[in-house]
């Protein structure tokens, strides 16, 4: 719900909280010795003081499936209704919409020795928005199976066709670089650091927000520390990630995560994780001005590039969640899993945040269930 990368609907804004950088999917170094077939539902819901924003419900499925002993086969597809209602600026002048997204992924990895290469092809449509995607995914390991080196390549071509008829015909593309090391530090302890560049060009503004201008380029780099710790006197696991963000329209952002893996008897395990987060303005951002109203603020004289999108202010989030699953004999999990978000310009760190926002809040349920074979 951060760092957004425009242009964005509510939909497309869930889709990138919850994606992972590259979209194929990543998989041990050995192939699975059985297929799993995994449905999600999830349903979310955001809002504002005196008003509910946007709701999504959207049902996935998953399935990896090996195939002739060195090969797996991933694929999902998922659909999402979307409907509710957006500001058009700042969050104010909310406005009604509906949509409905479908989207699907297929990743093939062949496993060698001690190596992996995995190719990947996503397609997302909506009412106003096609994305298509590629991705390229290769891992390594020491002899000793301690040190793991991993790399990838995803490329997205976008097409833009709002309702509203802004823009017509637009394109987006994106090209991503992702390296990383995997590290087991001993008996207890797994760290891992990846580094990511992404850069895009295109049109990058939002159509459904009031005088959203923005440049056609932006390049933005990531880092990701992330950190497993086993507690093997209580039968838990503290799994720690640091993620740093800086892109070329000057917005910086930094997340840190804290999830804590309890087993429990009868098959059970819960946890409890928060996620902290803050991010600075883009440097064209333009703030909310209350003596303006009820008109839209004006950017400041010759200025070329403004938005007046909240997702591009400065601000500071927390998520707290929780999630119970339980494993029913060798072939079957159940999960529920529970987040609560939460977004206020005052919990920036290290300043104030951009003025006149209202507060933002959302919440999801997930419900899970995988089955092996």
């Amino acid at each position: 719900m951060a760092a957004t990368e425009g242009p964005w609907t509510p939909g497309r804004l869930l889709a990138a909280a919850l994606a992972l950088p590259l979209a194929a999917p990543v998989y041990a170094e050995s192939p699975p010795e059985r297929a799993t077939l995994s449905l999600k539902v999830l349903d979310y819901l955001d809002s504002q003081p005196g008003s509910d924003r946007v709701r999504v419900r959207a049902p996935s499925l998953q399935l990896t499936l090996p195939v002739a002993g060195r090969w797996a086969v991933g694929a999902s597809v998922i659909s999402d209704a979307i409907s509710g209602a957006s500001p058009a600026y700042h969050s104010s002048a909310l406005g009604r919409f509906s949509d409905e997204r479908n989207a699907g992924d297929l990743a093939v990895t062949h496993y060698f020795d001690d190596s992996t290469l995995t190719l990947g092809a996503a397609y997302s449509k909506e009412s106003d928005y096609i994305s298509r995607g590629l991705t390229l995914q290769g891992s390594t390991a020491s002899d000793d199976r301690n040190t793991t080196w991993n790399a990838g390549l995803a490329f997205n071509r976008d097409h833009i066709d709002p309702v509203n008829r802004i823009v017509r015909g637009e394109r987006k593309q994106l090209r991503d670089l992702v390296i990383g090391v995997t590290q087991v530090l001993g008996r207890h302890d797994v760290a891992q650091i990846t580094l990511g560049h992404a850069q895009q060009q295109g049109y990058l503004s939002d159509p459904y927000k009031a005088l959203d201008q923005r440049p056609r380029t932006r390049d933005a780099t990531r880092l990701l520390l992330r950190w497993n710790h086993h507690l093997e006197p209580i039968g838990a696991t503290l799994r720690w990630q640091y993620r740093a963000w800086h892109d070329s329209w000057g917005l910086s952002a930094h997340t840190l995560g804290l999830d804590f893996v309890q087993a429990l008897p009868a098959g059970f395990t819960v946890t409890p994780s928060l996620r902290l987060y803050t991010q600075s303005a883009a440097r064209f951002y333009v703030d909310a001005d209350p003596d303006a109203g009820p008109f839209v603020p004006q950017p400041p004289p010759g200025a070329v590039y403004s938005t007046l999108d909240q997702r591009l202010s400065a601000f500071g989030a927390r998520t707290l969640g929780l999630k119970l699953s339980r494993q029913f004999g060798p072939d079957w999990v159940v999960d529920i899993k529970f987040e609560r978000y939460a977004q206020r310009a005052s919990w920036r760190l290290g300043g104030n945040g951009s003025p006149g926002l209202a507060e933002f809040d959302a919440r999801s349920w997930q419900l899970g269930l995988s089955h092996s074979f």
